[in-house]
């Protein structure tokens, strides 16, 4: 069934020949976009939907999360609060209570919090293991992620488990528990971090990911300097997330790299640590998006909003700059912002992923923030919300 999504103040596209559009109208036919343009040339359609002078633009594309888990870490956080520093190490509250929950509480958390973000108007989330840490435990949260997913990562070098030797752990990662995960994911990433694994660990884990044919993430620079974004560009890795601290260097290898500078500002404002520099990505020409990261550690909301909200007055973005940075950008770090299906951009042939702000523009997200603007939500050509 088509509809057509009429009425459109203000249409963000993302796509680089219709630009950002008045007075506009969509079509949506089945899970493709199948006509874009003014409102008054718009074809006939089984249904006609009027959003009234509303704001439309493509839904959000969490390419960062870590939804597969159990349990509850306040403590950590009143702790932090207090004065407490953040360290890796806190991940291991999270193992503990993911290793002990079955199946069906699992995917019911999972469940719950891709239903509280597509209220939001995400439609496209990543999510990564790395809670179970053994491989039958990453085995099942792989299986259980993909069920629900549009993307899983497998980060089985997400911290050394308790008990166990870093060296012979990271040969099981790359051994036995990446060739059991593989069948359910599509990218692995590696926590390359002080308390986590280092450059040779990191590149062990990589490379075994690589040759095994999944494509490459990295949690890289965000408690400190290091290797992260060095070993990304180096490795042709996808996307590098969390970029809080980097050198000129960094900046300048991303902006000649294909590898995407993810950034999570809500997880920086959780840990207190600095906010990334995304001016100085930006204007080398790097390629930026904006994720949640939602997880119950460090940064445990699932609204892209208010990472658009805080890059917008915190982080020096412009909003067709954040808003992007949280759609297209995310599709690029997961590389499906082109071809048919593509998601982060509203043109013909794209995947049917549509937000609707109840407000006339997108600069509400960052001018009334905090306030909930999500009118409705379409995902694959089906209204969510």
């Amino acid at each position: 069934m088509s509809i057509l999504i009429t009425g459109i103040g203000e249409l963000t596209t993302n796509d680089d020949e219709l630009g950002e559009l008045a007075e506009a109208a969509v079509v949506l036919d089945g899970e493709r976009v199948a006509w874009v343009g003014a409102a008054t040339a718009a074809p006939d359609a089984d249904e006609r939907v009027d959003v009234g002078g509303r704001a439309v633009l493509p839904g959000w594309v969490d390419s960062h999360t870590h939804l597969l888990f159990a349990g509850d870490r306040t403590a950590e956080f009143s702790a932090r609060m207090a004065g407490k520093p953040y360290q890796a190490g806190g991940i291991a509250v999270t193992v503990e209570a993911t290793r002990a929950a079955d199946d069906d509480v699992l995917l019911k958390n999972l469940l719950l919090h891709v239903a509280e973000a597509r209220r939001q108007g995400t439609t496209t989330i990543e999510t990564k293991t790395g809670y179970g840490l053994t491989v039958a435990d990453e085995v099942r949260a792989a299986r259980i992620a993909a069920s629900v997913a549009d993307e899983v990562t497998f980060l089985g070098a997400h911290l050394v488990p308790a008990g166990s030797d870093a060296e012979s752990y990271v040969d099981l990662v790359c051994g036995e528990m990446l060739a059991e995960v593989a069948p359910f994911v599509r990218w692995a990433d590696v926590f390359c971090e002080t308390g986590a694994f280092d450059e040779q660990q990191s590149r062990k884990v990589l490379k075994a990911a690589q040759a095994a044919g999944l494509g490459l993430r990295v949690h890289g620079n965000q408690l400190g300097p290091g290797p992260g974004v060095r070993l990304a560009v180096e490795l042709g890795a996808a996307s590098v997330d969390h970029c809080t601290h980097l050198t000129r260097s960094d900046v300048d290898s991303l902006a000649g790299s294909e590898t995407v500078a993810t950034l999570l500002p809500a997880c920086d404002l959780s840990t207190r640590q600095p906010l990334p520099d995304a001016r100085a990505l930006i204007d080398a020409g790097a390629t930026v998006a904006l994720a949640s990261n939602c997880n119950p550690g460090s940064s445990y909301t699932s609204s892209m909003a208010f990472c658009v909200a805080t890059a917008v007055l915190q982080m020096r973005m412009s909003v067709a700059e954040a808003v992007r940075a949280a759609t297209w950008g995310g599709a690029r770090a997961l590389r499906r912002e082109s071809g048919d299906g593509a998601v982060g951009v509203i043109r013909v042939g794209a995947r049917a992923d549509l937000h609707v702000l109840d407000a006339p523009s997108t600069t509400h997200l960052a001018y009334r923030p905090g306030v909930p603007l999500t009118h409705s939500v379409y995902r694959k050509g089906t209204r969510l919300a």
